[in-house]
């Protein structure tokens, strides 16, 4: 018997609210710094934060991104593992479609993370290995995210976190759709480098 509608957009609704803080936006205004929806990408991600210059504020946005998925699935997680999974999805999807900024959010690789550390965390490990080995050898931030997106659902995979795998293939899709003009300058040559400003 599958859980009551209800409690299903409630694990939703939880994890779309807190992935919906754009933390870059939120940070960059309190440290009086570039909005960073005016440069480079125009995201509120940490790459597109790093393009300002400012190194600390883009590690805090990368790592606020991050726990805001980790903390909806744990949370959640205290009612069970489906509704971890729900409540995942949620907040990716707040990321990407914040409510506070008409649906104009990030392309949801620190929050892709997040929750993946918090639903499995051995597959956040991987994400994390497979990311720095392509940015290391490409120096394309954007590359390294969406090889690293796919590693993660096969990870869950061999882990045998099916439930698991099955999300982060939809959640790798949707990554993958949000980095469409990145995947097209990566093939022109023309893509933006880690910290490079812009």
């Amino acid at each position: 018997m599958f859980p009551d509608l209800p409690a299903n957009l409630a694990a939703l609704a939880l994890g779309y609210l807190l992935g919906s803080i754009p933390f870059g936006l939120v940070l960059s205004k309190l440290a009086g710094g570039v909005d960073p929806r005016t440069i480079g990408s125009q995201n509120i991600g940490a790459t597109n934060v790093l393009r300002t210059g400012n190194k600390k504020l883009a590690a805090a946005t990368l790592l606020l991104d991050a726990l805001k998925g980790t903390v909806a699935v744990l949370i959640a997680m205290r009612f069970g593992e489906y509704y971890a999974i729900l409540a995942g999805l949620g907040a990716f999807l707040g990321h990407l479609y914040p409510i506070w900024l008409r649906g104009q959010g990030g392309k949801g690789v620190a929050t892709f993370l997040g929750v993946a550390l918090g639903v499995a965390w051995p597959s956040a490990l991987v994400f994390a290995v497979v990311w720095l080995g392509v940015a290391f050898a490409t120096r394309y931030s954007s590359a390294a995210a969406l090889a690293a997106s796919v590693a993660t659902p096969l990870a869950m995979w061999a882990m045998g976190r099916q439930d698991a795998a099955e999300l982060f293939v939809a959640l790798a899709v949707l990554l993958w759709f949000k980095h469409r003009a990145n995947i097209e300058r990566l093939m022109a040559g023309t893509e933006g480098k880690i910290g490079a400003k812009t």
